[in-house]
């Protein structure tokens, strides 16, 4: 047998479903002003990076993660203002969390389902179907709200194992009301099934359902709160977390391989969540940034729609996204072009919120491409 026919009969070992997939892409960014993946534009100040830098070089690299992880986890708990009687589950990234859920809800025989309205993140339904999960998709309506109507029937039809609510979504940035939030948390808890409010744009948001949580245990007994510290500031560190009620907090972390969470990241982690105050001031000025943008977008010929946000991203709609992103691409600014990733958003662009002379770049470059 040949060499290319060995490697052929070997790929044949790979799942069929995962080798028909299309991976997850990062698109190459060299050279270009980076606005397509909501990343924090600021650095940390130069003395915080010299402390910063003692601290990690003297960690004992050379040892596994240990009780360290302890001190994250409480100061994490501390940070988010966990409800008593919580526990905390920590991940590389809030991806892996995703993974994990999917994992320790797959059943043998039966499958399980997922369900999340969309357009959404798209490492939901990746995760359910790696794990072996049914995806049941909602949509949104045309404004990107919550159709509640379709939302309580898809429950009451499928009992998904797991329901993810994004709150605020991505690639939207909507933050959907209370109260429909709240219907469908009830909804999910009558048919035995758990929540998760995907927190991952908290820093930019206007509310958080941990008050929800504070305010009413048992009817969010079933919520679990899923965060991560890349929209705080520190996409580099790869550290998600999961907050909700020890009993099933506890299931879940099961799952979690051992030592999933680096010392380095650790230790970044704690180290930034003792300078909360210089990430809430970055946060504070995104969201002035943000209304100046969304402002400015409005203004702008060419552009059809403007969604509102609650997220450091803005969604637009413009008459053609791809030579809208080519052109802006050409002229050095790389953002996202969302349009084939659900129908309601055709011709659409996300766009990161970052510095003033940041958007003040990519504004230009926008104007000059639509």
């Amino acid at each position: 047998m040949t060499e290319s026919a060995n490697l052929s009969s070997t790929l044949q070992r790979i799942r069929a479903d995962v080798r028909a997939m299309h991976a997850y892409v990062v698109q190459p960014a060299t050279g270009l002003l980076k606005m397509d993946a909501m990343e924090n534009p600021f650095s940390l100040p130069p003395a915080l990076q010299t402390a910063l830098g003692a601290r990690l070089g003297a960690l004992a690299l050379n040892r596994y993660p240990g009780e360290r992880l302890e001190d994250l986890k409480q100061a994490l708990m501390d940070y988010a203002g966990a409800p008593a009687g919580s526990a905390i589950l920590l991940g590389n990234g809030s991806d892996e969390i995703i993974s994990l859920l999917a994992l320790a809800c797959a059943q043998a025989g039966q499958r399980a389902k997922l369900l999340a309205p969309m357009p959404g993140f798209v490492m939901y339904p990746m995760s359910a179907q790696l794990q072996g999960l049914d995806f049941v998709n909602v949509s949104l309506d045309a404004d990107f709200q919550l159709d509640e109507a379709a939302m309580l029937a898809a429950l009451a039809e499928h009992r998904p194992a797991i329901t993810y609510l994004a709150y605020p979504n991505n690639p939207t940035a909507t933050l959907w009301g209370e109260a429909v939030v709240q219907r469908v948390i009830d909804a999910v808890g009558a048919q035995g099934g758990m929540v998760v409010m995907d927190e991952a744009y908290q820093p930019f948001a206007s509310r958080s359902w941990i008050t929800r949580m504070h305010a009413e245990p048992e009817r969010n007994a079933h919520v679990l709160l899923m965060r991560t510290l890349s929209k705080f500031g520190l996409a580099g560190v790869r550290l998600g977390y999961l907050i909700g009620q020890k009993a099933l907090v506890q299931e879940i972390d099961k799952v979690r391989p051992p030592y999933n969470v680096s010392v380095l990241n650790c230790e970044a982690a704690l180290f930034a969540l003792e300078h909360t105050d210089v990430f809430a001031a970055q946060a504070a000025e995104l969201c002035a940034a943000r209304t100046e943008l969304l402002a400015a977008l409005r203004r702008l010929p060419g552009v059809q729609k403007v969604w509102d946000s609650e997220a450091n991203m803005v969604l637009i709609r413009v008459r053609d996204a791809a030579a809208a992103h080519a052109g802006m691409k050409a002229r050095g600014v790389l953002v996202k072009n969302v349009s084939a990733m659900h129908p309601l958003l055709d011709q659409c662009l996300r766009l990161t919120v970052g510095s003033t002379a940041d958007n003040a770049l990519m504004l230009a470059a926008l104007e000059a491409s639509i």
